[in-house]
């Protein structure tokens, strides 16, 4: 078997029409590609920690506050184990006690991610949730992504605000679909991405093979850090590569070592053929694969890998020490008219996120934060430069999961909620007063439109307050024809619907049904000529409908027809993506 190089080019594979929306949201001229931080890391090797110690660490002592933060995202396909890894992680932090389960009987407790109702039921995670922790002097800023493909605008903007992700793989099946989109996305924003390989313990694919194929289709180089003694049933522990040590499939020190080959020594190790096996496929990696660079991880090319599972919570505290000692700093966020520096003294930050009734009772809506410089302060006035107005940030919140606590302070890579009526929307900046827009968070074109159908026309008003306030988190699009009076949403996914028409009727109380429409596809409309705007919608009447901040969308038949027009009207430009700020 031949290890394929990962510094090579990156291997086109066919995609649907929303992954070639993302390459482009991510690539047009006015979008920067986000650079690689180069700031300088601890090289040393961590101390040991096992499980249950993970926790009990030093506080480290860094002049500048923002340097202490990590944050970072979990990305894999449906089923992985993500919301079980980040379970793992925060019990091993010490942020939970014990970890909950994603499935289980009745009774037992349910993970801090997943807190929708919809979520716990179904055991999948539908929207990003944002959990904030203390671990061995830093500040950990964790965000669970949704796995399932309709979500995937939700995940691409909540990395938009992260420095780097977790890449969980199932050993068993390899490299993903939904892993693959979700890696694309973060090579165009060049975030520096940690693999672990999950579900050791049960029976998968050879760690050599996997790596191969990690390689081969990620162009991804990989260094190893962890490496599993055998799998499945004969799964007999792993070798932590930075420690040099030998350790039990409970995480208990068997042996150390200066050099690998001081192994062979110990007569109880070499006595097992699965030790002797895992000890010779750790030495053909080691010879074809290259050794860890900070500078080339910080700049996307290379990833550490480690081999664990987050249900028997092994090589979860390796996976913390690894993200500790190199994840990245808070990087440079793409603006306009320049990058913003996180050492820059002036609070710059932007909403990626909005979330409403996060508590039911109180009907709160919540914007989620992302802080790109300065040190923000409990009562701050910041100016919205999308509306021009300045507001009051009375009761900034951090929140774990969707438990929540007043911030007072907090500085760049720090997510902050922010209540508010209406008036944060995703996309905007927010500044001491400087007039910048942080770019790179895309509304992309529907795959799905649908005409919304209200069984109770007494509730009209109730049924626009709830599409009007899903369609600021994200949840789906809503598009008003500009001839009649019909309420339009599109969405990426079915699932999407389910969860639109569950959400309505749970939190508004309305019910709500969808019926096809003869429409799939929908662009939005520019153009350099306002007269000839003006004759193609007029052309196109009763083609047209506006979406929620009033630009034009030409709603078509299919692809067929949208090509058409773009023929016959050759000085419009019809955009699969549209920048949010």
């Amino acid at each position: 078997m031949k290890l394929t190089g990962g510094m090579g080019r990156y291997r086109p594979h066919p995609v649907h029409l929303f992954d070639r929306m993302i390459a482009n949201a991510y690539t047009a001229p006015n979008i920067p590609m986000r650079c690689a931080h180069e700031a300088a890391g601890p090289n040393s090797p961590a101390r040991s920690m096992s499980l249950s110690t993970a926790a009990e660490a030093a506080p480290r002592s860094i002049a500048e506050p923002f340097r202490t933060r990590r944050t970072f995202a979990i990305i894999s396909h449906p089923d992985a184990g993500k919301t079980t890894l980040t379970e793992r992680l925060l019990a091993a932090a010490g942020a939970i006690q014990s970890a909950g389960a994603v499935r289980g009987k009745a009774g037992t407790r349910s993970t801090r991610s997943d807190w929708m109702e919809m979520e716990q039921q179904r055991g999948i995670s539908i929207t990003s949730s944002v959990m904030t922790f203390d671990y061995d002097g830093l500040t950990l800023n964790l965000l669970d992504t949704p796995g399932h493909s309709d979500f995937s605008e939700d995940t691409y903007r909540t990395l938009t605000a992260v420095d780097a992700a977790i890449m969980v793989i199932d050993a068993a099946k390899g490299i993903e679909s939904q892993t693959l989109k979700l890696f694309e996305v973060c090579r165009l924003r060049d975030i520096p991405i940690i693999t672990f390989i999950n579900k050791v313990d049960r029976e998968g694919l050879a760690p050599l093979d996997l790596i191969d194929e990690i390689q081969g289709k990620l162009a991804l180089d990989l260094t190893p850090v962890l490496w599993p003694i055998g799998q499945g049933v004969d799964f007999h522990g792993y070798l932590d590569l930075l420690e040099k040590r030998v350790l039990s499939p409970q995480g208990k020190p068997v042996a150390e070592y200066n050099e690998i080959e001081d192994l062979l020594d110990n007569e109880a190790l070499v006595d097992d053929p699965v030790f002797m096996i895992a000890l010779e496929t750790l030495e053909m990696a080691r010879a074809m694969l290259p050794p860890f660079d900070l500078e080339t991880f910080h700049a996307g090319h290379l990833s550490p890998v480690l081999f664990g599972s987050a249900l028997k919570g092994i090589g979860v505290a390796e996976l913390l020490r690894t993200l500790g000692e190199w994840g990245p700093e808070p990087r440079p966020q793409p603006a306009i008219p320049a990058p913003i520096e996180p050492s820059d003294k002036k609070v710059t930050g932007f909403v990626f996120k909005v979330q409403a009734n996060m508590d039911a009772n109180h009907r709160d809506r919540i914007a989620f934060v992302r802080l790109c410089s300065g040190t923000f302060t409990r009562g701050m006035r910041l100016k919205n430069v999308r509306s021009g107005k300045d507001m009051a940030v009375s009761n900034p919140m951090f929140f774990f999961g969707n438990d929540r606590e007043l911030a007072e302070q907090a500085v760049a890579g720090d997510i902050v909620g922010i209540p508010n009526h209406g008036t944060l929307s995703v996309g905007d900046t927010l500044t001491e007063g400087a007039t910048i827009n942080v770019t790179g968070i895309p509304n992309f074109a529907p795959e799905i439109i649908r005409r919304v159908r209200l069984t109770d026309h007494m509730k009209t008003k109730q049924m626009a307050k709830a599409l009007s306030d899903l369609a600021e988190e994200g949840v789906t699009q809503v598009f008003r024809r500009v001839v009649g009076a019909d309420w339009i949403v599109g969405v990426v996914g079915q699932l999407q619907l389910e969860v639109l028409s569950s959400r309505v009727a749970k939190e508004y109380g309305v019910p709500i049904t969808f019926e096809s429409l003869n429409y799939e596809v929908a662009r939005w409309i520019e153009s350099d000529d306002p007269k000839e705007l003006d004759r193609f919608i007029a052309a196109q009447k009763m083609n047209i409908a506006e979406d929620r901040t009033g630009a034009p969308v030409f709603l078509a038949q299919n692809a067929w027809w949208a090509d058409r027009a773009k023929q016959d009207f050759p000085k419009i430009r019809f955009l699969t993506t549209k920048e949010r700020h």
